[in-house]
This record gives C-alpha cells, sequence and structure tokens, in this order.
C-alpha cells in the first residue's frame, strides 16, 4: 500500500501523506512522502503541487512546516517552481557528460545565495517597473540612462563617482574588445599585447586583420621598457592589459607597474584597452591603469565573470566623447544592443543591492575553493587565493598539451599554455578554472585526479591506459 492517497480537485494533483506522530520532523515526513510518489509513479513529472496554504490546511500542520517540506523536496531535485503558476515535480535529471570541466572560466554558485529566488525576484521588480513593451523592442546602443547610472555604480568601487555619461553598455567584453578594435585601429595596425593573453583578444585581431604582437612580461606582468620599445618599433593601434588576476597568469599587476606603463602610454600616444574582469573578486587590488591616464586608457568590466555567464552585460568606460561615438558605431555593426530584459535585470540586481550580494557569495565560494585547490595541489598551485583558475608550470616530463590530452582521457578538462600564446614562444603549464564544477565534492574529485596525473610520467600513464 502506498503511503499516498491523490485525490482530484480542480485539475491539481493533491498527495496526502499520512503523518505519524512519532515518525520525526513532519516537514521530513512530508519530503519523504513525496519522494515515494515520484518513485512509484503516484506523482510524475510536470505535476502540479498544491499551494502550501492549501496543503497545510489538508494536513493540519502550519504554513511553516509545508515551506520545509517544499524546500527540503526542492533540495533534492524532487520540485521546481514557475513562478506564479506554481509548484510541479521536476523531470528527472540527468547527467550529460562524466566530464569534470577544469577549463571554462565562470563564476562559482555561491553557497547561502537562492540564485533561483534572486532571479524570480530580479525580473518581478523588472516586470511590475518597466513598460513591457520597452523590454521587447530595439534600444539605442550604449544603454538607457539608468543602465549607465547602474554602470557608474558598479564602476564606483574602482574609481569612485563617475559620470554615467562616460560609461557605456554592450552585450559582454568580447564585444567591447571587439568594437573598441574597429573603433581604433585599422586593418594591419598592430595590438600590443603580454605573451599569454586572452584568446578572445587574437581572435578578434584575426578576424579583422589586426596583427597581435607579443611584449615581454615578468612576474609583474608586462614590462615597461619592452613595452616602449614596441610603440616606437610597431607604432601599434592598441596596447591590451589584463592586469588584475590576469587570464591566465593568474599575476596582478602591482601598482608601480601600472603607473609605469599608464605613462608610457601618454608619451607614446596610444590607447590602452583595460580588460577587469576579475577586479572585484580580488583581495585589495590596486587602482586600475585608468585611474593614472584616464584619457589615455578605456576600462571594461563584464558582469560575467564575478556574477553569472548568462548576464551578458558589460560596462565600458570612455573618457573622451567622439571614441565614445566611434566606438557605439562600431558596436552596432555586429551587436545592436543589449537584450533589453538582459540590461533591466542587471540595472535591477545593481541599483537594489542584489549584486552585491550575489558578489561576495562569488567572491567566498571562490577563495575556499582556492583553499581547496592549494591543498589537494600542494607545491603546484601557485595562485593567491582568489579569482576563478589556477597556472600551473608543468614538471619537465610533461608538456602543455600533452598533459591535456592525457587529462581528457582522464575524464578531465583543462586548457593548455598554446591557447593564450599571443607570439610564437608558450611556456609549458596549463590554467585550470576552479567556477565551472557546481558541486565541491566532484571538483575536489577532478582536483585529486589531476593532482595523481601531474605525479605520473607520460610513458606510465600511457601504460596504464593501454
Amino acid at each position: 500500500m502506498s503511503q499516498l492517497k491523490a485525490i482530484q480537485d480542480d485539475n491539481v494533483t493533491i498527495w496526502l501523506p499520512r503523518l505519524a506522530a512519532h515518525g520525526g520532523p513532519r516537514f521530513l515526513q512530508i519530503a519523504d512522502a513525496l519522494q515515494a510518489a515520484v518513485a512509484d509513479g503516484s506523482l510524475r513529472p510536470g505535476d502540479r503541487l498544491p499551494p502550501q496554504r492549501h496543503l497545510a490546511a489538508q494536513l493540519d500542520v502550519d504554513l511553516t512546516t509545508i515551506t520545509r517540506a517544499y524546500d527540503e523536496a526542492r533540495r533534492r531535485n524532487l520540485l521546481e517552481g514557475r513562478g506564479a503558476r506554481g509548484t510541479y515535480v521536476a523531470a528527472p535529471k540527468v547527467e550529460l557528460t562524466a566530464i569534470l570541466d577544469l577549463s571554462m572560466n565562470t563564476p562559482p554558485p555561491p553557497d547561502g545565495v537562492d540564485f533561483d529566488d534572486m532571479l524570480k525576484q530580479g525580473l518581478s521588480q523588472v516586470l511590475m517597473r518597466a513598460d513591457n513593451e520597452l523590454l521587447m523592442t530595439y534600444h539605442l546602443g550604449g544603454g538607457s540612462d539608468s543602465d549607465r547610472q547602474a554602470g557608474a555604480k558598479w564602476l564606483a568601487p574602482m574609481f569612485g563617482h563617475l559620470d554615467a555619461r562616460q560609461v557605456l553598455v554592450c552585450p559582454g567584453a568580447q564585444a567591447a574588445i571587439a568594437a573598441l578594435i574597429l573603433a581604433l585601429t585599422e586593418p594591419g595596425d598592430v595590438i600590443l599585447a603580454e605573451p599569454m593573453s586572452y584568446p578572445g583578444l587574437r581572435a578578434a585581431a584575426s578576424q579583422f586583420g589586426r596583427h597581435v604582437i607579443a611584449v615581454d612580461a615578468d612576474k609583474d606582468g608586462m614590462l615597461p621598457e619592452m613595452l616602449e620599445q614596441a610603440c616606437r618599433q610597431h607604432k601599434p593601434g592598441l596596447v591590451y592589459l589584463n592586469p588584475t588576476l590576469q587570464n591566465p597568469t593568474a599575476i596582478t599587476m602591482p601598482e608601480r607597474r601600472r603607473k609605469e606603463l599608464a605613462s608610457i602610454a601618454q608619451r607614446c600616444n596610444v590607447r590602452i584597452v583595460e580588460d577587469d574582469p576579475y577586479w572585484l573578486l580580488a583581495e585589495a587590488p590596486p587602482p586600475p591603469v585608468a585611474t593614472f591616464a584616464p584619457e589615455q586608457v578605456i576600462y571594461i568590466s563584464t558582469l560575467s565573470k564575478c556574477l553569472t555567464p548568462g548576464l551578458r552585460v558589460a560596462f565600458v568606460l570612455i573618457r573622451d566623447p567622439i571614441e565614445r561615438e566611434r566606438f557605439l558605431v562600431a558596436l552596432r555593426s555586429f551587436a545592436l544592443m543589449v537584450a533589453p530584459l538582459t540590461a533591466a535585470l542587471a540595472t535591477q540586481w545593481i541599483l537594489d543591492g542584489s549584486a552585491d550580494g550575489l558578489l561576495a557569495g562569488v567572491r567566498n565560494e571562490a577563495r575556499l575553493r582556492h583553499r581547496m585547490a592549494r591543498d589537494i595541489l600542494a607545491g603546484r598551485y601557485s595562485g593567491l587565493g582568489d579569482g576563478l583558475h589556477v597556472w600551473i608550470e608543468l614538471p619537465a616530463y610533461w608538456n602543455s598539451s600533452q598533459l591535456a590530452r592525457a587529462a581528457a582521457s582522464s575524464g578531465i578538462a583543462v586548457t593548455p599554455a598554446e591557447a593564450f600564446a599571443t607570439g610564437s614562444d608558450s611556456v609549458n603549464a596549463i590554467r585550470i578554472s576552479l567556477g565551472s564544477i557546481k558541486d565541491r565534492e566532484r571538483l575536489q574529485a577532478g582536483l585529486q585526479r589531476l593532482s595523481h596525473l601531474l605525479a605520473q610520467r607520460p610513458e606510465s600513464f600511457s601504460a596504464v591506459v593501454v
């Protein structure tokens, strides 16, 4: 006999567990009963559950008990909320791949932050306050006044008070980089970057017929004397820097080096694109390069790397009004605008403080994962305890491409140094990302598997595989 009986009331399946006086906490009895009903087919994916007040009345329990029961059932992946439409039995989750992905730089899901509820609340506020027709039509590029105000607030920790008219909104940092290349350089121009740099820069430059040339760097980032020499030799259209928790090396450029590079850019009259997605994740980072040469440096901050990848919004600080207009013209040629609903959600979260709460959760989770990586990778860990990734220099018996292939055979995805090389020289290293695996237990398993692999020699690994 099932411990549930089902009745129909207005096409809503109502499940009624028989609560035992000494059967443990009532909310767990209800959650267990729901799980049993799903297991034996009494409840099926897509069945709608009764409102919590209705069920509380049926079972003669208080509303808090039902709320806790539904929360526990959601934790077990048995239920899903669909906003005003109610709560439904969830479809079983299928693991589509067994790969442990340490290759993609995404923010980790923060513990203690109910992202689903935050998303529902944010969208609810947007739909309540905004004209729905405006959310579904074309907008002028660069963002609305409120979007720019939100951008100025987002950039305040880096720059203090900003004129919101100098802040432009665009659909992600990659779009911003591409538009700046189109707006500020000509076909055949040179773009200077560090030897290991963001692959999206090279991809955009190649598509537009520009050439990326590497400038030597040390443990503090791009070398000032080498930048000045390269500026005089190549007359570059742009210099690209990612000075905070640099992708991929995780180096944070010290303040003195930032000032030196800014001074050279002014002296050589060259624009710097400062791509700074991780500044808000770093522990006490130096001021941006843009603070030392405001008219010479264009600053990009994206939400995708410190809140969530689905929020494809980046803020671009351009002081010069002529360059702002050139940027918008270039952006319109391939990305007319940020999706208005996405921009409105980002603005809502920033202005109501939700973004700060999510950012704090991501920052805390990232640091916890860095501690895990440091413990598991021991002497191979070279991070500073924050950000989304770790740069691992390999033992001499592995090369980075070989290690990446061996890791893939072991069910782990990592990124070899070759993916980031802007010049002909490369280093023997891999980048691992700590946020793309949702569960800490699976991340721990992936790091342990990688640590074991690094301790082996390629020949012994091959022997094991065979």
